[in-house]
């Protein structure tokens, strides 16, 4: 067999000497958003008030690593942008779904001599059991924008997917901050799959953190619902 392989490549030089295939070169995903709250970590970034999001992300051919840029409106020290890079590490470990990833935000115009940057890192572990996914999140910044400096956030998160469409999920996660204040957030909701491309979302954000500490109208750490629909391309 290894004399008749050795024989026809021979005969056949051409063949022999072919280009190896392309390698993929990965794909593009795009996704807007528009929400009656900007929430992140259970508060609200907008001050209660409605916001636009936008994104633009690559992934490697066998999905592993990605990087992109987003943006969203929001209302922190006179700014009402922020735009932001990251980049991410989605491997598999014993079963476990990780994705690890670092980002860095901007708040842009914001107030002069203001704290306008911070790099955030996310650590996700993921594992699916039929319809239901459990996640557990780690996130830190050492310096975050404004007055805010280090903080860490811990989440566990748990989703059923009720039918190809429809999915609930809940979340607590607890804040601890070095300037400002620890608090403990939760949100329960539904996401409905209207389509391939779009997605509607309802949810109840709260806190435990009493209204009397908020500043003025500040609805920083009030309770919620917050409906949202996003469109990915």
């Amino acid at each position: 067999m290894t004399l008749a392989g050795l024989t026809a490549a021979l005969a056949s030089p051409a063949l022999a000497q072919e280009e190896p295939p392309p390698v993929a070169a990965g794909s593009w995903v795009f996704g807007v958003g528009a929400a009656t709250d900007n929430r992140s970590k259970d508060v609200s970034k907008s001050d209660g008030n409605p916001y636009v999001w936008g994104l633009a992300e690559w992934s490697s051919a066998d999905g592993a690593f990605y990087a992109g840029s987003a943006f969203e409106t929001v209302r922190s020290n006179g700014s009402e942008l922020e735009a932001s890079v990251f980049a991410g590490w989605r491997p598999q470990v014993m079963g476990f779904d990780l994705d690890l990833n670092v980002e860095h935000k901007w708040l842009i115009d914001a107030n002069p001599g203001a704290d306008d940057d911070a790099f955030e890192l996310t650590a996700d572990v993921m594992r699916s059991i039929g319809p239901v996914e459990g996640r557990l999140r780690l996130q830190h910044t050492p310096d975050g924008v404004g007055a805010r400096e280090a903080w860490t956030w811990y989440e566990a998160q748990v989703s059923w997917d009720q039918t190809p469409t429809w999915s609930w999920s809940a979340a607590v996660g607890q804040r601890e901050q070095e300037v400002g204040i620890d608090y403990v957030g939760w949100n329960v909701g539904a996401t409905w799959r209207l389509s391939d491309r779009f997605e509607l979302d309802g949810r109840w954000h709260d806190t435990d953190v009493d209204g009397s500490m908020a500043v003025g109208d500040d609805e920083t750490y009030e309770g919620r619902f917050v409906i949202g629909l996003s469109a990915f391309f």
